[in-house]
């Protein structure tokens, strides 16, 4: 059954999505992108300050100088704007940083961090590679601790350990970098899934109505979270924090037409009560009940919707043999 459907109805419809885009916005450049890049800046700062130094020390040696000089330039380019950021102004906040420009500045900066260590002093290397060290044995990742062991029986001096310490660098560091590039792939990801779920979420109520359905799963959808981060059950990234009311708004409209289909008197796996309270009547409190427990829990629309599938399958099957 349709539901009927008020302007004023689409008109708060649209400035709930309009708002959540707004959230979104503001999530992706000022709560994960501004803080990396603020990282980043100080990270560069501290380079930039190692190269000074190191451009005070020994400044006959042109090798040494013209690879200092190499660094700096870099570094400049990277504080530009448009290197790394989109129109952004000393007096304005940060709200143009895209992660893919900034995961590739901080392999820029790495690259930086590593031509500097080449012309550090024998002692200055040594010291680097025992902090390395230090940080290996520390670290739980598989295989750190025996790279750690490998290092501690290595000389700390002369030709081998600045070979050493510069590949463990490269090592560490292209980990680094392909981590961040994962979870920002992951988060650019989940924020085009929230983006578009709202439009979904926007045609779906335009046209079906079941507002309070969509609030409810959303509701559900922000709960899940939240319930898990504050019992910390399991580490949650900004990407599912961001996604999941989006996606309890889907399944609540969903898992609702499962239940009225799993009902239905031709099926009638779910009982009456269930047939009155689902699809054809969503401002019920059962059905609204149900709406919430959907966008709380994902696995229960996956459960409810393999259960769908496979009855459709037996019921195709029979019919199938019985023509």
């Amino acid at each position: 059954m349709w539901q009927s459907i008020t302007g004023n109805d689409r008109w708060a419809l649209a400035l709930v999505c309009l708002a959540y885009l707004a959230i979104v916005f503001i999530t992706s450049r000022g709560l994960i992108a501004a803080p990396r890049y603020r990282q980043f800046q100080g990270r560069v700062g501290d380079v930039r300050a190692q190269a000074t130094v190191l451009a005070a020390t020994a400044p006959e040696d042109t090798v040494r100088a013209a690879a200092i000089e190499a660094v700096v330039a870099r570094l400049d380019e990277l504080e530009h704007t448009s290197m790394v950021v989109w129109r952004l102004h000393p007096t304005s906040w940060v709200m143009a940083i895209p992660l893919s420009k900034l995961a590739a500045a901080w392999r820029v900066l790495h690259s930086c961090e590593r031509r500097l260590l080449q012309v550090q002093s024998p002692e200055e290397r040594a010291v680097q590679l025992r902090f390395i060290r230090l940080r290996l044995a520390a670290s739980g990742v598989p295989g750190d601790a025996e790279l750690a062991a490998e290092l501690a029986a290595q000389p700390v001096t002369g030709p081998e350990a600045a070979a050493l310490l510069s590949a463990t660098s490269e090592y560490l560091h292209d980990r680094e970098d392909v981590e961040a590039e994962r979870e920002y792939e992951q988060q650019r990801t989940a924020l085009w899934l929230a983006t578009t779920g709202l439009g979904a979420v926007l045609l779906i109520g335009a046209t079906l109505g079941h507002q309070p359905t969509m609030m409810l799963g959303a509701l559900g959808g922000f709960l899940s979270p939240l319930i898990g981060v504050m019992r910390a059950q399991r580490p949650t990234s900004w990407g599912v924090l961001v996604l999941a009311p989006v996606g309890g708004a889907l399944a609540a409209v969903g898992g609702l037409l499962l239940v009225r289909m799993l009902a239905d008197p031709e099926l009638n796996l779910l009982g009456h009560v269930f047939l009155d309270n689902s699809w054809n009547a969503p401002a019920q409190p059962i059905a609204l009940a149900i709406a919430l427990l959907f966008g709380f829990s994902g696995t229960l629309f996956s459960r409810l919707a393999l259960t769908a599938t496979g009855q459709l399958v037996s019921t195709a099957t029979a019919t199938g043999r019985q023509l």
